[in-house]
């Protein structure tokens, strides 16, 4: 009960935030419940001045801090879940925040390392950039008498908190939705809230962050095109990440590009291969491949930064996604609708062929044209309208994969506005089928399931010995019931009560509130 009213006291901030901000003025009364309607109304009334310019979610998510921020951010990822413009809204929100201060960034080190700043570094500059989890300090280390220029991540202090927090938050909204929503249910919310907490828990622990570093840079050490910073390890903990610093052009830097008389047509094509040789051969991606975390190195070589959002695919997503991307090449719509079921992710009772016949819709109008006539947002509106349709539940691994594969196809569009992602991507796709689906593949594919078959054989003994002992248990369950102490019953009763009391109390509070806010984002 008390946990409930804290949670419900919290986002009715949040939804005085966003009613201060404007968000809600876009809404269409006619489309809320009565409650509904008599919150807007409310949140009209404390509508700030000015604040129907601009971008106003983005500023309510900004001022209600680190972990909205973030929200709003993962959000851009799933347009399945607030909608394709609402997604076109979100991926400009920045996540820039002030610094905090040098001295409490050198004390964090001091204590990570269990060593002064100046014992562990040459020299430590102040903050170059900041976000909502950490922020980054340019410093140089020394070793045989040579300088090395390194980036050193400290993460905010007592951040890990506040997440904690309103990710509680956030999870107690996802399951009241899903508790009384179909379409909730069908998004998964709670899947999508404990996947952003799990990205976010990454993020905090700047270790994983070096080790995704590392792990990446093994799967790229022979490709011509990419590489990674090195880490650092003598100087990188939970709340410390020290990395080799970069000096090339960033991709942002279009001018500087131009003067360096770079191929940019030839770094577009870089951009995409490389993603699609990431998702597709080690299965292994950077999810965040924004112009500002890609540079040019002096050696023609594209180097990624930020490794804090990542995506990975296991084999049978790769294969999905090869086919898939191999079936739009080819304009072959039966075998992308075949993949769909054969993967799961299309209920049986629907038709193939009603579905490659929806497929057709969205790969016809993209067929053979360059990148500058393609509408990516309508073709993604047109995915996840089809989704819906043949009640595809949501694959929250895919949709990142989806929305990153936008994201670098712009990047890439920037350097050549006729650039055509297919043709692009038709090389790396066949050279992946070839290799796991050809004759060599499926050597290998029924080498592994022969040991997968030995191991499965090995462990029978034990299989059945634990098969017995759960048939003997439900014999005697059947013969004799399950016996509950009144202790035990009682203390469900008492469980129980509470839980329907603060249940009701609960709904008729976010009714009038959260309904609106859920609206409002629907219509952004």
């Amino acid at each position: 009960m008390i946990s409930a009213m804290t949670h419900i006291a919290r986002l009715a901030r949040a939804g005085f935030v966003f009613a201060r901000e404007g968000v809600f003025s876009v809404v269409d009364p006619s489309l809320v419940p009565p409650p509904g309607q008599l919150a807007l109304r409310i949140a009209r009334l404390i509508e700030r001045p000015g604040a129907k310019s601009g971008p106003r979610l983005s500023r309510a998510l900004t001022r209600l801090g680190p972990a909205y921020l973030k929200l709003g951010q993962f959000l851009a990822t799933r347009p399945d879940v607030v909608g394709a413009s609402m997604a076109r809204d979100l991926e400009s929100l920045q996540d820039r925040l002030p610094p905090f201060a040098q001295e409490e960034a050198e004390a964090v080190i001091a204590a990570s390392l269990e060593r002064t700043v100046a014992q562990a570094f040459t020299s430590f500059g102040p903050a170059v950039a900041a976000a909502s989890i950490a922020q980054v300090h340019r410093a140089e280390t020394e070793r045989d008498g040579v300088r090395t220029s390194v980036a050193v991540k400290v993460l905010r202090p007592d951040v890990a908190a506040r997440f904690r927090r309103d990710l509680a938050d956030f999870f107690f909204v996802a399951h009241k939705a899903e508790a009384h929503s179909a379409e909730a249910r069908r998004l998964r919310l709670i899947e999508v809230i404990n996947t952003m907490s799990r990205s976010v828990a990454m993020e905090m622990d700047l270790r994983l962050e070096a080790a995704a570093l590392s792990e990446m840079a093994e799967n790229t050490r022979d490709d011509p095109d990419f590489r990674v910073p090195t880490v650092d390890w003598d100087r990188t903990t939970h709340n410390v990440l020290t990395m080799e610093w970069i000096d090339g052009i960033a991709l942002s830097d279009h001018a500087r590009l131009e003067q360096s008389q770079v191929d940019l047509p030839e770094l577009g094509r870089k951009v995409i291969q490389s993603f699609l040789r990431h998702a597709l051969r080690d299965g292994f991606f950077h999810a965040d491949m924004h112009p500002g975390n890609l540079f040019l190195d002096d050696a023609g070589r594209l180097v990624a930064v930020d490794f804090g959002i990542m995506g990975r695919l296991g084999m049978k997503e790769r294969r999905f996604l090869a086919e898939i991307l191999l079936g739009f090449i080819t304009r072959n719509y039966r075998r992308v609708a075949e993949v769909h079921f054969e993967a799961g992710y299309v209920p049986a009772h629907h038709s193939v062929e009603n579905f490659a016949q929806a497929i057709r819709a969205i790969g016809e109008p993209i067929h053979n044209r360059v990148a500058e006539e393609i509408s990516m947002a309508k073709l993604l509106t047109l995915l996840l309208e089809v989704t819906g349709l043949f009640d595809m539940r949501t694959r929250p691994e895919l949709i990142l994969l989806q929305k990153t594969m936008v994201v670098v196809e712009g990047v890439a569009r920037g350097f050549d506005p006729k650039l055509d992602i297919w043709k692009v991507a038709d090389p790396v796709v066949r050279e992946w089928i070839e290799r796991n689906l050809g004759p060599i593949g499926r050597i290998q594919g029924a080498a592994a399931g022969a040991g997968e078959l030995g191991r499965v054989l090995g462990a029978l003994p034990s299989l059945a010995s634990r098969s017995v002992a759960v048939l003997e248990q439900l014999e005697t369950m059947t013969r004799e019931g399950i016996t509950l102490s009144p202790e035990t019953i009682a203390a469900l009763g008492r469980s129980e009560g509470r839980k329907n009391r603060a249940r009701t109390l609960a709904l008729w509070i976010i009714a009038g509130t959260f309904i609106a806010i859920l609206f409002a984002v629907r219509q952004l």
